[in-house]
């Protein structure tokens, strides 16, 4: 089976414009977010999580009840789409609201961040962890921060206002908040840690 390429809605601060959602293989969410699907007549094809916090559990798609309450309804549904091959997963949702639910959505996709290619999505732009070595497309006249999580080293950038030479960046020391795309492509490398992209609108 080939890789699928997914569109998940978590039960964060909703998008006000949502992709073309025909280039999806899947369209899912997890419980809170299926009204917001509702709302907007997109029927996904399924909903997952322990079913606390829906308003009408649907009838005519997929549901997969997932009551362990050890893990996150995020990293659960990455578990069931890992195993139907998911891949490439684009996260709206995971955001706003209740700041401990975003900083937790980000310790999950940490975590799974070798197995998956997770891009989160908001109203103000995406942000993801970055790989070892990454070129950054469709960014030009963007700002582009980069968080360490907490610790990156050596960071090498091309194409920003203010290039990184080999620099260490730690949370609570410094971080690189603010940067400009002065190219179409910028280039980001580092020797070891995790390192955060954002790159606003």
């Amino acid at each position: 089976m080939k890789s699928q390429h997914v569109f998940l809605v978590l039960n964060g601060e909703k998008p006000t414009k949502l992709p073309d959602l025909s280039v999806y293989d899947i369209v899912c969410a997890t419980d809170g977010a299926y009204d917001f699907l509702n709302e907007k007549n997109i029927s996904p094809h399924f909903v997952s999580g322990d079913f606390d916090s829906i308003k009408t559990l649907p009838s005519d798609i997929e549901n997969i009840q997932t009551p362990n309450q050890e893990l996150t309804d995020f990293d659960k549904i990455l578990q069931i789409l890992y195993d139907r091959k998911g891949t490439i997963i684009d996260v709206y949702g995971a955001s706003g609201k209740e700041q401990d639910h975003f900083l937790g959505n980000l310790h999950t996709a940490l975590q799974w961040k070798d197995r998956l290619t997770i891009t989160f999505y908001d109203d103000f732009g995406r942000y993801f962890f970055c790989e070892k070595s990454v070129i950054v497309t469709n960014c030009h006249q963007k700002t582009i921060s980069l968080l360490p999580f907490p610790i990156a080293t050596e960071i090498n950038t091309q194409g920003l206002q203010y290039p990184l030479h080999k620099e260490d960046l730690t949370f609570g020391t410094k971080i690189g908040t603010r940067n400009f795309a002065t190219e179409k492509e910028v280039k980001i490398e580092f020797e070891s840690g995790e390192l955060l992209i954002f790159i606003n609108h």
